[in-house]
């Protein structure tokens, strides 16, 4: 048995490490502080609360903060008193662990083949295997004594291996991989563990790196790609109908796909991610456009037919049946196969499929069935002309149709 052992995995995928920009795992936590040592105590914590949750492996510091060392007090006044300075001891212990390259380099030059050597000399390994080997080791060429135990005071110790810094603060990272479970649902538990290690303390900076923070970012662009849809769509539609009322009784679809694409991935067991939002977005789409198909037959019967508004509304979701339906079911039918997640590397894109089907299902009941009575309850005393400003739009309630007649005529 090797004590402390480490054994490390990791994923070889090219197109993860591209995106995670050269993580060595999907999972990071970066923890900063102007001390090493704060932040290594508090990714410590976080280490043991991340090794909690049972779909994470190899979970560790990647820096090695206890690495074996020995640490070596000089005196310098005895040192003095034997001629020598740190410069001499610094080159002795040099030597004795690494070679006379590091002090004196020496290069040899083959006059036959051009080649160039290094030589070197240093002591055999086997010569410097304890403590008490270094504590023997000469300081002087040619001379038995000093040793260095004559001059400093040598004991093990553990010191970090490797420092890295980020502007005035070192920094650890806490690493780990993910098994049999999707990034979605690692990064909400590393995030909850992170949370549960407690308040870091003052000073100490973190931070979640790798795909984590791409998945994060991803995630709040679509978020911010929907809201700015929507609200596109708003104006575009309150410029059309000279409306805010019908604009934001057309944009009630948008719960419901929100929420019949939520219920299909629970169905499914997915979860919410890239795909699922790529879905719910294309979905918005489809379910509008059907929404405005229903609401302008609709508004067309009230204004240019004179029906009420309930007439109006349940005589536009019989006529426009036919063609919501079947724009509703060939999306769907095409998004089949794909939700099914059959073929190899399905189960990566399934959740699209499985947020276009329910949020295309519950969008569609709700233009037919919903949306009919919602435009009885806004559009029932509205007027039936047109608020434009524009003589020449025959809705305006200033249109003059002698005047126009006799234009024409």
């Amino acid at each position: 048995e090797i004590p402390e052992l480490q054994i490390n995995f990791e994923p070889m995928e090219l197109v993860e490490k591209v995106m995670s920009q050269g993580a060595m795992t999907p999972l990071q936590v970066k923890v900063a502080a102007g001390q090493l040592k704060g932040a290594v105590g508090f990714a410590n914590k976080i280490k043991n609360e991340i090794a909690k949750i049972k779909f994470l492996r190899d979970v560790r510091i990647a820096e090695p903060v206890n690495y074996p060392s020995v640490k070596i007090d000089i005196n310098r006044e005895l040192a003095g008193q034997f001629g020598l300075d740190m410069q001499d001891i610094t080159k002795a212990l040099t030597i004795a662990t690494s070679s006379t390259r590091f002090t004196n380099k020496n290069l040899w030059v083959d006059s036959k083949s051009g080649l160039v050597f290094q030589v070197q000399v240093q002591i055999p390994e086997s010569d410097m295997q304890s403590l008490d080997n270094l504590k023997s080791l000469p300081l002087k060429a040619g001379q038995a004594r000093p040793v260095l135990e004559d001059v400093a005071t040598l004991r093990m110790s553990k010191e970090p291996a490797q420092v890295n810094r980020q502007g005035p603060n070192r920094y650890v990272t806490v690493l780990a991989n993910v098994h049999q479970s999707d990034l979605g649902a690692a990064s909400k538990a590393v995030k909850l563990a992170i949370k549960n290690a407690g308040e870091a303390p003052r000073g100490v900076i973190v931070k979640t790196e790798g795909l984590m923070k791409l998945l994060d970012d991803t995630l709040s662009g679509l978020q911010t790609g929907l809201l700015v849809a929507i609200v596109v769509i708003f104006l575009m539609l309150a410029a059309y109908y000279q409306s805010f009322a019908v604009s934001a009784l057309i944009l009630t679809v948008v719960p419901a796909v929100i929420g019949g694409s939520l219920l299909m991935l629970m169905a499914f067991g997915s979860t919410l991610n890239l795909q699922s939002y790529m879905g719910i977005i294309m979905s918005v789409g489809v379910s509008v456009s059907n929404a405005v198909l229903m609401v302008n037959q609709a508004e067309m019967n009230r204004v240019k037919h004179g029906m009420t508004s309930k007439l109006a509304s349940f005589i536009a979701a019989s006529s426009r049946l036919r063609p919501i339906i079947m724009t509703s079911l060939a999306m769907i039918a095409g998004m089949i196969p794909m939700a099914s997640g059959m073929g190899e590397g399905g189960e990566q894109i399934a959740p699209l499929g499985q947020a276009v089907i329910g949020g295309l299902l519950f969008s569609t009941i709700t233009v037919l069935l919903i949306l009919p009575h919602l435009f009885t309850i806004i559009r029932n005393n509205s007027s039936r002309t047109s608020p434009s400003l524009d003589p020449d739009d025959p809705e305006n309630k200033n249109y003059q149709i002698n005047f126009h007649q006799q234009l024409k005529s």
